[in-house]
């Protein structure tokens, strides 16, 4: 088991410039720089963008329905480093309610798992094939409001890695958490995100101007 190295890897103005933030979390087997590319896709010009790099390129070992001890350090390690980059944005004086959360796959399971232990407004979470960790989901990890915040989670259906009963049930849980979201379930999409769900992303991302 390994623990996450502090590697930030950003693009864009600095953050007291932009006073807006996007955090983007790769998924299994990527990199900071290949996830940083959805910004050609998406309208965040004047967004500061920082994104973690996973240590061996996973932020856990197995699956994210698997127990979690047994994704364990990495977990927990995934979860601070995360924590970490949230805060130096604050730290800039940027408020929740502007900073974006985007994460595809593992990168998504992360970010929705985040997002819940700690929820408050937040501008948008961009959760591209993804959806809460836990062989079981252990709401009792969960606490604070979204107050509002916008979500788009999606999946493929099928989908090797997420099914879309964890999808549905991650929403109910954001959705009693105070979170409004968009579903989106694309029969047969592999395991990729589509233009349209960037096209949707881009939407929540307006709400920022």
């Amino acid at each position: 088991m390994y623990t996450h190295e502090i590697n930030i890897k950003t693009y864009g103005r600095p953050l007291e410039e932009t006073g807006k933030a996007m955090v983007l979390v790769h998924g299994r087997g990527a990199t900071a720089e290949s996830i940083l590319t959805l910004r050609q896709n998406l309208d965040v010009a004047d967004f500061s963008l920082l994104a973690p790099q996973a240590t061996n390129h996973s932020w856990y070992p197995y699956s994210f329905m698997a127990p979690v001890s047994q994704n364990q350090p990495a977990l927990d390690s995934a979860l601070a480093l995360l924590d970490e980059t949230v805060q130096r944005i604050k730290a800039a004086g940027i408020k929740s309610e502007h900073i974006f959360l985007l994460g595809f796959s593992q990168g998504a399971c992360l970010s929705a798992e985040f997002a819940a232990r700690q929820a408050q407004r937040f501008g948008g979470l961009l959760l591209f094939t993804g959806g809460l960790i836990g062989e079981k989901i252990h709401t009792d990890n969960y606490k604070g409001s979204f107050e509002g915040t916008p979500v788009l989670i999606t999946t493929g259906d099928p989908d090797p890695h997420v099914p879309v009963s964890r999808v549905n049930e991650s929403v109910r849980i954001l959705e009693e958490m105070g979170a409004v979201v968009t579903k989106k379930i694309y029969k047969g999409r592999p395991h990729t995100i589509l233009q349209e769900e960037l096209d949707l992303a881009k939407e929540i991302l307006s709400g920022a101007r």
